[in-house]
């Protein structure tokens, strides 16, 4: 498996994960009752934006590496995936 694939891998699982992460610890406006004038009440207080980049990548990371396990170890290979229009007889 190419370096370029195993970073468009971990690149699509990074993005997936960050919107799992999201919504992680949020409170609303609402919710905590700090509502700041001109702003929708359901918007995060504090959203730790940092602190949720960094728990992505991990996951990004431990998920990408189980991935790329499978497919190396023969366990999963893409001819296993069914595809449309697979033109094999048999």
């Amino acid at each position: 498996m190419s370096i370029g694939a195993v970073v468009a891998i971990y690149f699509i699982v990074w993005w997936t994960a960050l919107f799992a992460v999201l919504p992680w610890g949020v409170r609303s406006q609402a919710e905590s009752r700090d509502i700041t004038p001109g702003t929708d009440p359901g918007a995060p207080v504090r959203p730790a934006l940092l602190k949720k980049a960094l728990a992505t990548t991990i996951v990004a990371a431990v998920i990408t590496a189980g991935i790329v396990w499978l497919i190396t170890s023969g366990i999963v290979s893409l001819e296993d995936l069914p595809m449309p229009f697979d033109t094999k007889e048999g």
